[in-house]
């Protein structure tokens, strides 16, 4: 068995700098109930994943009451399905708009995961194990741009990652990058201490109840129905994740989103036998601390098809024994999809609806959900509330998602 290998680092020695990107003192994040402007008394979520989960808890600590809609299990979908890297895979191969909301979240994600621990009383395993990148196209220009934007990153690899799998670079002038700063979170984990963060500051979560349709009154919406009840709302804040494309009865569907399949797979190892992200060409490899090692993943626009094929279980189970050779002889202990909710060039909508004062959007993260869940939250209650934002809002505006196209074959 492999010698376990740490590579936690400290600020000091690696870890994530401060970007230059505009950022909040980090007690300034966390705003107490009751600072700024009082929003209106009660809040209706839709949507129970990351995205909406961190909006209420966001609505809770500044002193708003908050029901929840979830059309079936808080977390359930692509919240859970997803890996919990934190950070865009190769970043500098991403939008500014992706860069923003990525990195404000990134700097402030271990106080973020700390609060929500200590609120609910259950751990999320947020862990800065860093993550190496073989292959890369341009790694000049890659650190470079990581140089620019506040992100610690090493052309030499750690001479202990080096023993880790016969695919990591030996010598000098390799292809790859190192990535000492960023994070992981169990993100099962994270959307469960989510949720009951939520209840325990008093919010209500309706699962099983999907909305259909919406009841409104003078440009405002008042309720939000399901197939047994209507929930009225002084607010309403659409989270639907892959299902934002579909809309509802009396509220126009959210630009250009639509569901994209992400296939996964997961093995057991011994503790300790990867001790970091390996990432390459497309393939990611995520070690847990206990051992396990979960292998993705797949981008399929497949409709609402959750279904796993056994072809790319082979494809990945063996892209993954190259970097891994360990995993050759093992079968997956599980494998599953999950439904992105896709946007053009990863760019999230978040905003107020077009067709009424009182709804706001919070969707479209595709890949980044759980990444970009804290500033995302952060920048919405901003806007909902009157605030000036920390952060310039245009890109994430309804109007720059309906001039956004999906590009030809994607």
């Amino acid at each position: 068995m492999r010698t376990a290998i740490s590579v936690e680092r400290t600020r000091q020695h690696g870890g994530l700098r401060q970007s230059p990107l505009e950022l909040r003192d980090a007690k300034e994040f966390f705003v107490p109930a009751g600072r700024g402007r009082r929003l209106t008394a009660h809040t209706l979520v839709v949507g129970g994943g990351v995205s909406g989960l961190s909006v209420a808890l966001a609505l809770l600590r500044r002193g708003q009451r908050v029901t929840m809609l979830e059309r079936g299990v808080a977390g359930g979908e692509s919240s859970w399905a997803g890996g919990g890297i934190l950070s865009p895979l190769l970043p500098w191969d991403y939008a500014e708009p992706v860069t923003t909301l990525a990195l404000r979240s990134m700097a402030v994600y271990a106080n973020w995961v700390t609060e929500i621990e200590a609120t609910s009383g259950l751990g999320a395993e947020f862990w800065r194990c860093g993550m190496l990148a073989l292959e890369v196209a341009a790694p000049e220009q890659a650190l470079a741009w990581c140089a620019e934007h506040g992100m610690a990153a090493e052309r030499e690899v750690p001479a202990g990652l080096r023993t880790l799998s016969p695919a990591l670079p030996q010598g000098g002038g390799s292809s790859s990058v190192w990535l000492p700063g960023v994070a992981q979170v169990r993100n099962p984990r994270l959307v469960a201490a989510l949720r009951a963060a939520v209840v325990r500051l008093g919010g209500e979560v309706r699962e099983q109840s999907p909305a259909t349709g919406v009841l409104a009154e003078g440009g405002r919406v008042t309720a939000v129905r399901t197939a047994e009840e209507s929930f009225a709302a002084d607010s309403v804040v659409l989270a639907t994740g892959a299902w934002s494309g579909l809309g509802l009865a009396g509220l126009a569907a959210t630009p250009q989103i639509r569901p994209i399949r992400g296939q996964m797979l997961l093995f057991k190892l011994e503790p300790g036998v990867l001790g970091t992200i390996l990432y390459r060409n497309g393939l990611y490899l995520i070690p847990r601390r206990d051992g396990h090692i979960l292998v993705g993943s797949t981008l399929e626009d497949a409709g609402f098809d959750k279904t796993p094929d056994s072809a790319t279980r082979e494809r990945l189970h063996n892209e993954a024994a190259e970097l891994l050779p360990e995993l050759a002889a093992l079968q997956p202990l599980q494998h599953w999809a999950g439904l992105r909710p896709g946007s053009p060039d990863n760019i999230p909508v978040i905003d107020r609806h077009p067709d009424f004062d009182n709804v706001f959007v919070n969707t479209g993260h595709y890949r980044y959900g759980v990444t970009m869940a804290p500033t995302s939250a952060e920048l919405l209650v901003d806007l909902m509330e009157g605030r000036a934002p920390a952060l310039d809002p245009a890109p994430y505006r309804w109007q720059a998602a309906l001039e956004r196209r999906w590009a030809e074959g994607s």
